[in-house]
């Protein structure tokens, strides 16, 4: 705004200057869909849950008795998950409208739907997160699983009546928008009185350990080699063989070790082993980094495009992104071994200023995990030479 001066004095005028901070957007939010004890509670309706009391309040109802929902909020709250939403999809059959409830949420990070581990569900939530492009989806194992080379196989809808399927894993993703666990956890039923465990699927469980990874590491560190607060036993000891076929075609392992307890084991996507998004870690990290840059670029939208507004898109970017190098995000020495963004003349020719775009590019060089530790161990005249 231009300040008339017409008659000489002193005038002050407020000048908007420096960066626009561009903040990191949470990721540790679930969302659950299934069915709560109370068939009858706020059907298809999302519900904001911060503690498992509001679980009860909500969905309980008189004397309730467990249900694979019940539990999987109870373990997202008992290993470190602060807020979630649960979608009571009734007596319902299918999780469609259930999760078509969920497509005005953008808090959601995580969605799960306890266990319905069927061809039709494996596809109804991964659809959902196909479409929504903002969130990484958790599947439960079927609880009955008497070959490991069947988790190898996608699940697959038949006819009834037909000889049923073999393949019992979620479809590839070709964008890693999917984490795939085996075997079932035993828990305590934590509304009932009896000390005998009961099994329960784990992708509430490990919504909570996603959750607390975030919070203590970042969303950068991959939820692995966590404990599992809760769980009592697995329903099958995998052993390093079985690992070594499974951890190839995505299925992250949760092992009993008679050391360290009961662990996750895996830290991959369902994505084909040559993708660059078969690591869980990297598809949350860019999801994370895709969703701050969209809302906190959005004051960009009909200012003039040219040069000084190239510059400011550049600097506020590149100071976010510095921000996540710094905090150990992103590989390399320096911040320009760890990511560039251009704005430019190059990137933004005429004819695409001339069609109303600005066109950014951005290259970030993720962390990945240490998922093999090797140590090569080599005799030598005075002794053993370590090589790491």
């Amino acid at each position: 705004m231009t300040i008339p001066t017409l008659a000489p004095d002193i005038y002050v005028q407020e000048v908007a200057s420096g960066a626009r901070p561009i903040g990191a957007v949470g990721t540790s939010t679930a969302a659950f869909v299934g069915r709560a004890p109370n068939l009858k509670a706020f059907v298809n309706e999302p519900r904001a849950l911060n503690n498992w009391s509001e679980f009860l309040r909500e969905f309980g109802g008189e004397n309730p008795k467990s249900t694979d929902l019940s539990h999987a909020i109870f373990g997202f709250f008992q290993n470190g998950g602060t807020r979630c939403f649960a979608v009571n999809i009734g007596e319902a059959k299918t999780l469609g409208t259930g999760l078509a409830a969920l497509e005005s949420l953008d808090e959601v990070a995580i969605v799960a739907a306890p266990g319905f581990c069927d061809a039709m569900s494996y596809q109804d939530v991964f659809a959902h997160c196909e479409k929504m492009l903002d969130r990484v989806a958790i599947f439960d194992p079927p609880e009955v699983v008497t070959k490991i080379d069947a988790l190898i196989e996608p699940a697959v809808a038949v006819k009834e009546g037909a000889k049923p399927s073999t393949g019992l894993r979620p479809p590839m993703s070709d964008k890693g928008l999917g984490a795939f666990y085996f075997p079932r956890i035993m828990v305590r039923d934590p509304l009932s009185d009896s000390t005998d465990p009961v099994t329960v699927p784990p992708s509430g469980h490990m919504a909570g350990v996603w959750a607390r990874t975030d919070a203590t590491r970042g969303v950068h560190k991959a939820p692995a080699n966590e404990p599992i607060r809760g769980a009592l036993n697995v329903t099958r000891r995998i052993t390093r063989a079985e690992q070594g076929v499974l951890n190839p075609a995505g299925v992250n392992c949760i092992r009993f070790f008679p050391a360290e307890g009961i662990r996750v084991w895996g830290a991959r996507t369902i994505a084909a082993e040559a993708s660059e998004w078969r690591y869980l870690n990297v598809r949350r990290l860019f999801n994370m980094i895709e969703e701050s840059i969209a809302k906190g670029t959005r004051w960009v939208v009909f200012e003039p495009n040219d040069r000084p507004l190239w510059r400011d898109i550049t600097r506020d970017v590149s100071a976010f992104l510095r921000t996540l190098w710094r905090d150990g995000a992103l590989m390399g020495r320096t911040p320009e071994e760890a990511f560039f963004v251009k704005c430019d003349d190059e990137t933004n020719p005429q004819e695409s200023i001339d069609q109303g775009r600005v066109i950014i590019q951005i290259g970030i060089a993720p962390v990945k995990p240490a998922e093999f530790i090797i140590f090569r161990i080599g005799q030598h005249s005075g002794g053993v030479e370590i090589q790491a």
